[in-house]
């Protein structure tokens, strides 16, 4: 995703993690206990680098998350890059 490689500085770690281990689980419960968080500080950190992109990187639904096509073009590089 262009967005990512065009910011002025990367976003912290804690974000990119976090949107990484909720787009393999397709939840933000299952990533917080996967990365030893809370449930509202994965989806802090993927709202926080959704704004800092300008993107929507998931579809909330009420039973988990799908990603967007910003989302599954943003997965490969940051699984990459951690």
């Amino acid at each position: 995703m262009a967005a990512l490689c065009m910011a002025k500085s990367l976003p912290p770690l804690t974000w990119c993690r976090a949107f990484e281990a909720a787009a393999r689980c397709l939840s933000f419960t299952a990533a917080a206990q996967e990365l030893r968080m809370t449930q509202s500080a994965v989806s802090q950190h993927v709202k926080a680098l959704e704004t800092r992109l300008g993107v929507a990187l998931f579809v909330r639904r009420a039973r988990g998350l799908s990603l967007t096509d910003e989302g599954r073009t943003l997965l490969p590089q940051v699984g990459n890059a951690l």
